[in-house]
């Protein structure tokens, strides 16, 4: 073997170690979470009326129940697993960012599930079921329930992460706030599809969803912003890229 795939080689074994704790560590909490299934049935379906259609689907909701919290679960170690592995490619501008970002982006996917769970998706199921009241007796079988739960959870997790990625890359000068206010009426038409896209197909669904989308663009530009004229302060930046700062 050459002096050049000795480091493919080795990359290839750490991505391989990497994932397999990833796993290992998924399975530990999947295993946990059905221990502890029936403190999570109360808890995730808020007491609401469901019915079972068949007897697997007992199985399958357990098991999609315990697969999500263990994927909520698991993702910090998941990061940090990613994180040990393409830490050597990085600068070392690079690795001070990311490090300084590590905890505020588990934070802020918490906080993204919290607000699906608490805001999202209470409003539109409940205006929902009361629309479809008004003319069926509607009864609503668990596993419909969980997904539907899961369309305005999980992607708001990830969602929520947008203001950080944006703060990320102005950090390491990939985008300006210049940048992103060019882009801007290109951003909302594409978040204005990935409401589409996660919500039912209603108006006011899309437009609860579509409303905290733009928000958090408009906060990753305010970010992106702060960060620049800081590094400004610092005498990290140039002139030429603050220059158009002010523009976004």
């Amino acid at each position: 073997m050459n002096a050049e795939e000795q480091p493919l080689v080795e990359h290839l074994l750490d991505l391989r170690k990497s994932l397999l704790r990833s796993l290992v560590f998924f399975v530990i909490c999947f295993a946990a979470s059905l221990l502890c299934i029936n403190k999570l049935i109360p808890i995730i379906t808020q007491h609401h009326e469901l019915v079972m259609i068949g007897p697997l689907d007992v199985i399958r909701l357990y098991t999609g129940i315990a697969a999500s919290v263990s994927l909520g679960l698991s993702l910090p170690f998941i990061a940090h697993q990613l994180w040990l592995f393409v830490r050597p490619a990085l600068t070392e501008k690079e690795r001070k960012s990311a490090v300084k970002f590590l905890p505020a982006i588990s934070l802020s996917f918490i906080g993204g599930l919290l607000f699906g769970y608490f805001v999202i998706f209470p409003t539109i199921y409940h205006f929902l079921i009361q629309m479809g009241q008004e003319h069926f007796k509607m009864f609503i079988s668990a596993k419909e329930y969980f997904s539907f739960l899961l369309m305005f959870t999980i992607p708001f997790g990830f969602l929520f992460e947008v203001p950080l990625v944006l703060l990320f890359l102005t950090t390491i000068g990939v985008i300006t706030p210049s940048s992103l206010g060019t882009i801007r009426k290109y951003a909302y038409i594409v978040l204005a599809i990935v409401s589409a896209v996660i919500t039912p197909p209603d108006f006011f669904s899309q437009l609860i969803v579509l409303a905290p989308l733009i928000v958090l663009y408009e906060i990753g530009v305010f970010l992106s912003k702060m960060k620049l004229k800081k590094a400004m302060k610092l005498g990290d930046w140039n002139q030429g890229d603050v220059s158009h700062a002010s523009k976004a």
